[in-house]
């Protein structure tokens, strides 16, 4: 009687591998089993076509843009070094520079840095704090009190209470900017946003200043996004070029243009005029006026604007992207502006 363990055992079917170009890949021989082993094969160890051998291999994980000399093993550490990834932990921002420390943040203020914001412990008392905040009052930059849970979500590193944004771009004054564009006979063409929130519609939103020849960008110093790194990137380099304006009160800041000539333009969805009707002249020295992603312009704000236009749509949503709206509004000035030069 035949016994079941005196059959031979069916051969498994080899997997078969291809090269970039679909073609099948002839099996080697293994060197470490011999070449007269049965069955022992391995896969080539060759690169795809156009690889660079000396090239480290660097990928971007989406964690703020760092990269890895190789893959992560199943330990959970980088193959390039020896500390472990901690997903919980909040990624180095690389988009921006940053400082830690009371003295610090104070010995950059008093050089005249430019900086974003500035983040101090909650309950912090002393001498230091006091002259920080003086100094940032003076120069306009947002002091926020925090709980220890917004620094340590910001930072790492051994923050000791304070926390400081350096901005990317230094702050042009509005009234200096305004004055030399009279001085130098040009018609002002302003861009004044109120409460712009996210980082990348901003960088949009100047992205489509700069080419619709805005001269300048008013923006309030409470409740604006942040000029970071995102933001450069995303404006293709624009607000490297065009001079940003940050305001301590908005609501000064627009009673100031309109003393001196330039008309305020809001775009807004709840005006009865509308944008194509070219109802208003555009052609003079203007200020174009656009409201939060949220909830739009201020009522505040928006009872200073000379005039208030929508623009017009057809489809079954009834609302743009801010950025994508500023960027019609802009359009509209630059064409009355060419329309008005040919005549």
């Amino acid at each position: 009687m035949e016994k079941s363990n005196d059959r031979p055992r069916p051969l498994k079917p080899r997997r078969t591998f291809f090269d970039s170009e679909n073609r099948p890949v002839p099996r080697t021989p293994r060197r470490d089993f011999g070449d007269d082993v049965p069955g022992g094969y391995r896969r080539p160890e060759s690169r795809p076509e156009g690889r660079d051998e000396g090239r480290p291999d660097t990928r971007n994980d989406n964690r703020g843009g760092r990269s890895f000399d190789g893959p992560r093993n199943n330990a959970g550490r980088s193959a390039g070094g020896d500390k472990p990834f901690y997903s919980h932990r909040p990624a180095a921002d690389h988009n921006i520079d940053m400082l830690f420390g009371l003295r610090p943040i104070l010995e950059a203020l008093h050089a005249g840095r430019t900086l974003e914001k500035i983040f101090l412990l909650r309950g912090t008392k002393n001498s230091l704090t006091q002259e920080i905040n003086d100094l940032a009052r003076e120069r306009g930059t947002p002091v926020s009190m925090v709980p220890t849970e917004k620094l340590d979500g910001l930072t790492r590193k051994n923050h000791q209470g304070a926390v400081a944004f350096v901005s990317p771009i230094d702050y042009m004054p509005l009234d200096s900017i305004l004055s030399g564009l009279y001085e130098e006979g040009k018609v002002p063409f302003l861009l004044i946003l109120d409460r712009i929130t996210d980082v990348r519609n901003f960088g949009a939103i100047a992205r489509n200043a700069e080419c619709m020849g805005v001269h300048a960008i008013v923006v309030p110093a409470r409740g604006a996004a942040q000029i970071n790194g995102d933001a450069v990137k995303t404006s293709a380099g624009a607000l490297n070029l065009i001079p940003v304006c940050r305001e301590n009160n908005l609501r000064d800041s627009l009673n100031f243009l309109r003393e001196s000539g330039v008309q305020i333009v809001a775009c807004t969805e709840k005006s009865d005029a509308s944008l194509e009707s070219s109802s208003v002249d555009m052609t003079g020295p203007v200020a174009v006026l656009m409201g939060s992603e949220e909830d739009g312009i201020s009522p505040e704000y928006l009872q200073l604007a000379d005039h208030r236009l929508r623009i017009p749509m057809t489809g079954q949503i009834g609302s743009l992207n801010v950025s994508v709206a500023s960027g019609i509004m802009l359009f509209e000035v630059l064409r009355q502006r060419l329309t008005s030069a040919k005549e």
